[in-house]
């Protein structure tokens, strides 16, 4: 009776692609119509919202990667 269960859930958890694909549509055409200002708002909320998932020591890593690249790229127009 369990495997019969884990089949049901594995089938419910795909994704039909057609409406993947009509998904990536919409949000195509939505982000289309939207101002810059609008578009920062709304991934600044995403990535708000994605960081408060992660353990303090992840996003202090991640934090890390970003200061080291602003490093590197700061070094790089200096050398030019």
């Amino acid at each position: 009776m369990g495997s019969r269960n884990l089949k049901r859930n594995k089938q419910a958890n795909k994704k039909n692609p057609n409406a993947v694909a009509l998904g990536r549509l919409g949000g195509k055409a939505r982000s289309e119509t939207m101002s810059d200002q609008q578009r920062s708002e709304i991934a600044r909320k995403a990535g708000l919202a994605r960081s408060e998932k992660l353990s303090a020591e992840e996003r202090r890593r991640i934090a890390m990667l970003g200061v080291k690249a602003r490093q590197a790229s700061k070094k790089q127009r200096e050398d030019r």
